[in-house]
């Protein structure tokens, strides 16, 4: 583990924690909070899809991110059936958003925009093979997306998939995703080699989060068996806690669905729908006053037992790495 964490400068924070980006969930509170923190509060682009909603977004953190410790970024899903990729890396970039982590699809066009006027862009990556044609696009570094991840969670385990990476890329800055709610685990990816970690599910159980008290009561009451993978909500692995309409929705997509999403005639047009049929799902469990039951978690939901607002989340994080860091080095062999 290296004394001095090259992530701090490079992203320009203060501590090695990014506040993850969550569909629906992230929203302007929590980003301030977390800029205020110093650390990187993250957000869905495609939370804001009426026109000239994510441009007044970003005006508004702009406005305030001079004063902060910390710095902002967002998520793009680049693949093509996000029908409004284009559009939001036109806003993103006229607005100079400092950071950007991209998700399922290849972000060459993204890196190109962002290296243009100084921003970083960290790639979503979930095996070896993808994390190769990141790297040969000239990312700035990788999310490592392992088990246990909220959303859009990975196959591998982190404590894997972190060696792998900084193996096969050395000086590449890695960032753990995957079950990771506290001070020591943080420490413990930070022995693996990863830079920092990237945090979701113990936000949405925050004072500043506006999703329904249904959908955080459900986190807390929710232990690791309670979290299982479905594919029918978004056509890609996806976490959620297994409540009665998870079950009645089922996991697995069906043979022609599978066909739909494959074929090269059918796919782009097939997956599109899927996803606006999954996010106007979600938006009917996940907003206030909403209560359908389909709600994206990760493993973590084991260790999430009361709501803090996003500062006292990450004054914990912040103060038990510190005594994990001392107990570690006390130590002996």
């Amino acid at each position: 583990m290296k004394t001095v964490n090259e992530l701090l400068p490079l992203l320009r924070i203060e501590f090695p924690l990014i506040m993850a980006p969550m569909f629906l969930v992230s929203n302007i509170d929590m980003i301030k909070a977390g800029m205020d923190s110093g650390i990187m509060a993250t957000f869905p682009t495609l939370n804001y899809r009426n026109e000239g909603e994510l441009a007044e977004v970003l005006n508004r953190i702009n406005g305030f991110k001079a004063g902060s410790k910390g710095s902002y970024g967002v998520n793009l899903i680049v693949q093509q059936s996000n029908p409004l990729y284009k559009k939001h890396l036109k806003v993103c970039v006229e607005k100079k958003v400092p950071f950007y982590i991209t998700s399922l699809g290849s972000p060459k066009e993204v890196i190109e925009a962002a290296h243009a006027y100084g921003a970083k862009v960290f790639c979503d990556v979930t095996n070896m093979a993808h994390a190769q044609k990141c790297f040969d696009t000239g990312c700035d570094g990788f999310i490592a997306v392992g088990q246990g991840a909220g959303g859009h969670a990975g196959p591998h385990p982190l404590h894997i998939l972190i060696p792998a990476l900084k193996k096969q890329f050395p000086g590449k800055p890695v960032i753990a995703a995957g079950g990771i709610v506290s001070g020591e685990g943080l420490l413990s990816v930070r022995v693996l080699g990863a830079e920092g970690v990237s945090v979701g599910t113990r936000f949405i159980v925050s004072k500043e989060c506006k999703v329904n008290k249904e959908y955080k009561d459900a986190i807390i009451h929710a232990g690791m068996d309670d979290i299982v993978m479905t594919t029918k909500l978004s056509g890609t692995p996806c976490t959620i806690i297994d409540t009665p309409q998870a079950k009645k929705m089922g996991y697995t997509q069906s043979w022609i669905e599978r066909f739909l999403s494959n074929n090269p005639q059918t796919k782009k047009w097939f997956k599109m729908f899927v996803q606006v049929r999954g996010m106007k799902k979600l938006e009917e469990s996940v907003l206030p006053n909403n209560y359908q039951k389909l709600w994206c978690a990760g493993k973590s939901s084991e260790l999430i037992e009361s709501e803090f607002t996003c500062k006292e989340i990450i004054d914990h994080l912040k103060t038990e790495y510190a005594k994990a860091l001392a107990e570690v080095k006390l130590l002996e062999m």
